[in-house]
Parts: C-alpha cells; structure tokens; sequence
C-alpha cells in the first residue's frame, strides 16, 4: 500500500508540472518575440536560480562537488531544452509547439533501450504510435502539412528534452544527491549561458525588463515560481524514484494540457480530428506508461533484485 501511494504521489505531481508546462506555451507566446528569446530566458534562469539558491541556503546544506559536476552537464542540457523551444514557440503556435514536444515520448524510452541494452516491448511502440498519430493529428487539425521553422526548432527540443531526462537519471542515480542543489546548479548554469548569449543576440536584459508591463510580469513571474523552480524540482525528484521512460511518458500529457488551455483561454478552434487526436494522445501516454511500468518490474523479477521504486535513501530531499 505504501509503495503504491509512493507512486501515486509521484504521478501526480509530474501530472502537476505537466499541465504548468502546457500553459508554458501560451504564457510564453504574449511574452516573447524573436528579437526578445535570449533576454526572456536570462531573466527567467536568473530569478529562479537566485530562489532556488536562497531555498538552497536556508536549508544549510553544502552543495557537494559531485552535485556540482552533473548539475552542470544537465544545466547545459536544459539550456539547450529552453532555447531551441523558446525560439520555435516565436516561430510557430502555442499549440503546434506543446503538441510536437510531446514526442519526447518516443525518444525517451529508445534512447534509453540503447543505453542499458534493454529492449522495450512492441506494444510499447505501438502505443507510442498511437500517441504520435494523435500528435499529427491535433497539430494539422487533421490536415498534412509541412512543418514550419518553428516545429522543426520544437522537435529538436523534444530530441534534447529525452537527452536531459535519460542524463539526469543515469548521472545521479545511486549517488547521495539533493534534488533542490541539482536543480539550482542547473538553473544557474543555464542563468550564466543565456546572460552571456544576450551580450550578442537581439535585445539586452535591461531593454526586455523595461519592455515588461504589470500583467506581462505577472505572466513572468509565472514562468520563473511555476514553470520553472516548481516543475524542475518535481522532475528533478521523480525521475530518482522511477524511470525515465515513466517520466517521460507522464509529462507527455503536456501537449493535452495545451490544446485544452489553448481551448478554453486562447479560443483556439479544434476540428473533429483534432479532438480524435487528443483521445489518441490520452490512450497512448497511458497504455505506453502501464506497458513499461510491467515491463520494468518484470525485469527486476528476473534479475533477482530487489530494488525499490522508490529510492529514498540516495535522496536526502
């Protein structure tokens, strides 16, 4: 029972982090031009570093230097994440982009399978099929049409997202690491890389706060305390207590979490295909999440091993 409300527990605070980062997009869409991507992402790695490290500091805990060392290759990782879908969402819809980063459900698991060796099941491709499908489907609301600057900027982003989420799991499982100093060395990272980017691409930090007004802070500040600390301390978190496919798989919801944000508030228009699109994404994310969990568990059976999902003591947060 408590292994089952562990689970339950890290489900739905990735569900959580899901739907924040489905309204990233729309969010993201009144703040950002081309001219403005460097700056906006400066300041938003700036203002959650400086949280994250004040959090950091009253909790007294020593940031260690093997924390140090994989904070920063994720930090470049996640910097990478944030420019190539912060310059697609300039280029494409808020809709288009949190539908084709979805796709990180794919990689994911495939780059995993190549790393350890492991080979996935086919129904795991084919419900990741379904979900592809249903991808195509709300993005063209059922028409076939090539992709724009922006989605192809979105799907890199998606194919660095699965590098991010397999690299964190692979560099700090096993080691006595605290999901909040990972967090704020990667934040900080990507604050220094972004701040010394805008010194020589488009507007200045200076020039993008002055253009903010009080709702496009308020739209800001929602980034930084939602978006951002909130969502990369959960996934953080949750990816050490299971899978990265399981992870992936869950915040492949996100793109289902845009359309209805983008329906409801954006009064996006959704065809009859598109809707047939999001019951493929819904099937597909939960049929794909239930075949890798059993997939995971069997092969620990098998093994012999008897290793916890929930991996506790090598976490001290």
């Amino acid at each position: 029972m408590t292994a089952l409300l562990t689970r339950f527990r890290v489900d739905l605070l990735l569900l959580v982090v899901a739907a924040s980062w489905g309204s990233t997009y729309l969010v993201a869409k009144e703040l950002v031009t081309p001219n403005s991507v460097v700056a906006l992402m400066a300041v938003r790695m700036l203002l959650a570093a400086a949280v994250m490290a004040a959090i950091v500091a009253a909790r007294r805990r020593r940031v260690t230097p093997a924390e140090l060392r994989v904070g920063v290759i994720l930090g470049v990782l996640l910097a990478a994440v944030f420019a190539f879908e912060t310059f697609g969402i300039a280029h494409t819809s808020a809709t288009n982009a949190g539908l084709i980063i979805s796709l990180t459900i794919v990689f994911t698991p495939i780059l995993e399978s190549a790393l350890t060796g492991r080979r996935l099941p086919a129904r795991f491709f084919l419900a990741a099929g379904l979900a592809v499908v249903g991808v195509v489907l709300l993005a063209g609301n059922g028409a076939l049409r090539p992709p724009t600057l922006g989605d192809l900027l979105i799907l890199i982003a998606a194919i660095v997202r699965a590098v991010h989420v397999t690299s964190m799991q692979k560099l700090s499982s096993g080691r006595p690491m605290d999901s909040f100093h990972l967090t704020t060395v990667q934040l900080a990272t990507g604050a220094v890389l972004f701040s010394a980017a805008s010194l020589f691409y488009g507007d200045s930090i200076p020039q993008f706060v002055a253009q903010l007004d009080p709702a496009g802070w308020m739209l800001f500040l929602y980034l930084v305390l939602a978006c951002t600390i909130f969502a990369f301390v959960v996934q953080t978190w949750a990816v050490r207590r299971t899978s990265p496919s399981r992870v992936s798989l869950l915040l492949g919801t996100e793109p289902i979490w845009a359309a209805l944000i983008g329906i409801t508030i954006a009064r996006d228009s959704v065809s009859l295909a598109g809707y047939f699109g999001i019951v493929l994404i819904l099937a597909g994310t939960a049929w794909g999440r239930s075949v890798e969990q059993h997939h995971r568990l069997a092969g620990q059976s098998t093994v012999g091993v008897a290793q916890p999902l929930l991996q506790g003591a090598s976490d001290r947060v």
